[in-house]
């Protein structure tokens, strides 16, 4: 499923629906070209299910990993950028995060540790400053058709 969203707000609007649906579980896979929008999303799926906009959502580069309690439990932020080898996620309770909920960074750094029911969103600059561009996959046909109803229902806001 491919998305084109005209602002910083539409990704935002995403992020809420989608945590909606997330399950404990989940693997939230988020790739793409510094800039792209990740760490908006992250943010905003993360204030959603905290049920706290205001929440401080710092990016985890330096640390790699901050877990957040949330109405649904526990979430674990990953960035993995500065990880040297995915043997690191041992360190960083990644085994505790794959029973719960998880939003990863920079994914293919986990190498075969992603669980493969992951569900990844490619996120791409679109042609204008603002615009961007997110392609779902690895969830099964039907939660991704939930999402894109969940959507067009809100088209408006």
């Amino acid at each position: 499923m491919k998305m084109h969203l005209s602002s910083p707000q539409q990704t935002v609007f995403l992020a809420w629906h989608l945590a909606g649906m997330l399950r404990y579980g989940d693997c939230v896979a988020l790739e793409g070209e510094m800039g792209a929008g990740k760490s908006t999303f992250a943010r905003a799926l993360i204030r959603s299910l905290a049920g706290d906009e205001a929440l401080e959502v710092p990016s985890p580069t330096f640390a790699l990993v901050q877990p957040y309690n949330t109405r649904i439990g526990l979430i674990f932020h990953y960035d993995l950028w500065r990880l040297s080898s995915s043997d690191e996620l041992y360190e960083l309770s990644w085994d505790d995060a794959c029973e719960s909920v998880m939003v990863v960074e920079w994914p293919d750094r986990a190498g075969d540790l992603l669980p493969a029911s992951a569900l990844h969103l490619h996120f791409m600059q679109g042609v204008r400053e603002q615009e961007r561009i997110v392609t779902l996959r690895g969830w099964p046909e039907e939660r991704l058709e939930a999402l894109s109803a969940l959507l067009e229902g809100g088209q408006g806001r």
